[in-house]
């Protein structure tokens, strides 16, 4: 390799000294903790030295320095080499580390951001490098800048299908300055992985996905060295074969099952701690990290705002997805760093118009929906970005771990679910989205959208770019009438009253398509001398509560929920959470209660009983007193 330098002894030793020092942390760490991962750690103790301590080039005393090379734990169970890593930097005290999992102490049983060398939580294995690509992308392509991003993975983790998502996405987008450490130490939890210790097999997957793949003794410091000394021109994977347990003497632990997830008693700690100290030889050299070349240009991410109102006219008509395509667009034009993903449904959830006003700054994802999340939380870490990525609200369910871990990871994210709802018609329940608001409000991070036209979908879409957390926006297939006014003010958690009068019978509270539904239904029920008040929540997740329970009073506590999503998880039940303490309060819902069909929307939501006439009949049953309330 002619660029290649090979490491003088001195510096070989330190490594190798660093190496035995991770090993002594590790275990140090995991016995004091009572549990751990310690013989997983120790099969990664030569590459972490080699990484941190000859290749990575970073700020130690800065690890979120925005030109710092990046590092993902994908493999996070192996959490306590990370943080003896950064303990032999001296950014922790070492005596930190046998803090290990107690409840004050930051240092968590997986890697979690609240640690500032730590980019995005892991431990729900094959993550790790779909979140990498996202860090990888924004390099290369947003930053235009010099730093690397390195993946550290187990082998047992490689039987997740995102982990090849990850793989197909950095080699279409020719990602190298992106390399993946595939720690090939042949035990999984329960059993041996798949493939043991069979590496030219995983060299070949690797070579079949568009990477340069390279088996090195991952337990040699030379070769680690030699091998991430390498130039540039794809993805790196290197598949290192290790031995779990590596340095802990004797047969009884190294390259046994078992051992998993096992801590050493403290006696064995103690000796074989001893064991590992002999073995740290002599050496006048000590080795540092090497500083980032600062190419990367500051960025600010605050006020993100549309430059002018929504232009929608009275009596428009317009589809919200359609809408949030449109919001997209022009919000991308006053703000460099706004980045849109997709699942190659772009020409559906109106994403294009961001894309053919801003290719440089759309990504597409295709069929992949897990990697496209992880990604959107990669392009997103340490504020280099604010993402949105969209799919067919449907398809989230897909992706429901690497959104849970998004939440973990506290990542700034935008989703957009559209075709929500049996409104979607002729293409049936495969691809209608009835279950999304309750899977985003299960989130703890979560701020959930639900616009019902044009002027709010707009007001979404810049609010969730400057709200914290994951938000998640709703949008609707059919075309639907402009209700607001182009000046309305929008803010979280804050519902808007759409239709009253002085003598309202009920309050009835619809979202999205049976909003309008309700406005419909209103317009009926007035012919009859029946009044009711119509509320848009906007916000499902946080609800107005007091403005729900205030305007529901008047109407003597009757309350009407309709909604196209299950029964279970929606509008409906967070609505019964915001009244449960009131008294004299009844809540009767309307939802779609069974697996739906294809047909007509005006069809499906009359079968599915969320339509207008389903709600004036509903309003006739409170009234009279023979609801079911719930």
């Amino acid at each position: 390799m002619e660029d290649y330098h090979k490491p003088d002894q001195q510096t070989l030793q330190a490594l190798k000294n660093i190496a035995t020092r991770l090993r002594i942390n590790s275990i140090k760490a995991t016995t004091a903790a009572g549990s751990g991962h310690p013989t997983s750690c120790c099969s990664v103790a030569e590459i972490m030295s080699v990484l941190f301590f000859h290749t990575m080039k970073y700020r130690p005393e800065d690890p979120r320095h925005s030109s710092n090379d990046r590092f993902v734990l994908s493999k996070g169970h192996a959490a306590p080499v990370l943080y003896a890593v950064w303990a032999e930097t001296g950014y922790l005290k070492e005596n930190e580390l046998l803090n290990l999992r107690k409840v004050d102490s930051i240092l968590e049983g997986h890697p979690v951001p609240k640690q500032q060398f730590v980019d995005v939580a892991t431990g729900s294995l094959g993550q790790g490098l779909g979140a990498a690509c996202g860090m990888a992308y924004t390099g290369k392509y947003f930053d235009k800048a010099s730093y690397r991003v390195f993946c550290l993975l187990g082998d047992g983790e490689l039987s997740e299908g995102s982990v090849w998502e990850a793989m197909a996405f950095a080699s279409y987008y020719q990602l190298d300055n992106l390399v993946a450490i595939l720690d090939i130490n042949r035990l999984g939890q329960s059993e041996p992985a798949p493939l043991q210790h069979h590496v030219e097999k995983y060299q070949r997957r690797c070579e079949a996905f568009g990477w340069h793949a390279i088996i090195v003794d991952g337990h040699s410091v030379e070769e680690l060295c030699k091998v991430l000394s390498q130039p540039r021109h794809q993805p790196l994977a290197i598949i290192a074969r290790t031995i779990k347990g590596k340095g802990i003497p004797g047969t009884r632990i190294r390259d046994k099952m078992g051992w998993h997830g096992k801590p050493l008693a403290r006696d064995m700690a103690d000796s074989v701690i001893k064991e590992l100290q002999s073995r740290i030889m002599s050496c006048n050299k000590r080795v540092y990290p090497s500083p980032p070349k600062e190419d990367t240009s500051a960025v600010s991410l605050r006020n993100f705002r549309m430059p002018s109102a929504p232009s929608y006219k009275s009596g428009e008509k317009v589809a919200t997805r359609k809408a949030y395509g449109m919001a997209l667009a022009k919000l991308g034009r006053y703000n460099e760093r706004m980045v849109v993903l997709d699942g190659d449904t772009k020409n559906s959830t109106f994403s294009e118009l961001f894309k053919n006003e801003h290719p440089n700054r759309y990504v597409e994802c295709y069929i992949a929906e897990q990697n496209m999340v992880s990604v959107a939380v990669g392009c997103a870490v340490r504020d280099r970005n604010v993402v949105f990525a969209s799919t067919f609200a449907a398809f989230f369910t897909r992706a429901y771990d690497q959104l849970r871990m998004a939440a973990i990871s506290e990542s700034n994210i935008n989703l957009c679910g559209s075709h929500c709802g049996v409104s979607i018609g002729e293409d049936g329940p495969s691809q209608m989205g009835l279950e999304d608001l309750a899977l985003f409000r299960a989130i703890p991070t979560a701020t959930v959208f639900y616009p019902s036209d044009g002027v709010s979908t707009e007001k979404a879409v810049e609010l969730a770019a400057n709200t914290k957390g994951l938000c998640f926006i709703r949008t609707s297939r059919p075309e639907s009438n402009i209700i607001y006014n182009c000046n309305e003010d929008f803010h979280v958690g804050q519902a808007k009253v759409v239709y009253k009068t002085n003598d309202d019978h009920v309050t009835v509270v619809g979202a999205g398509v049976t909003l309008h539904e309700a406005l419909a239904a209103a317009e009926q029920l007035k012919k009859e001398r029946i009044n009711i008040r119509v509320i848009d929540p906007f916000t499902i997740k946080p609800l107005d509560n007091k403005t729900i329970i205030d305007n529901a009073r008047v109407t003597r506590g009757r309350i009407i929920t309709v909604e196209d999503h299950y029964y279970e998880g929606g509008l409906g039940e967070a609505v019964c959470s915001a009244v449960v303490n009131e008294t004299g309060f009844t809540v009767h819902r309307l939802a779609v209660t069974q697996v739906p069909r294809s047909g007509k929307p005006h069809e499906l939501l009359r079968v599915f009983g969320i339509d207008r006439d389903a709600i004036v009949q509903a309003v006739h049953k409170v009234l009279s007193g023979s609801s079911n309330a719930k």
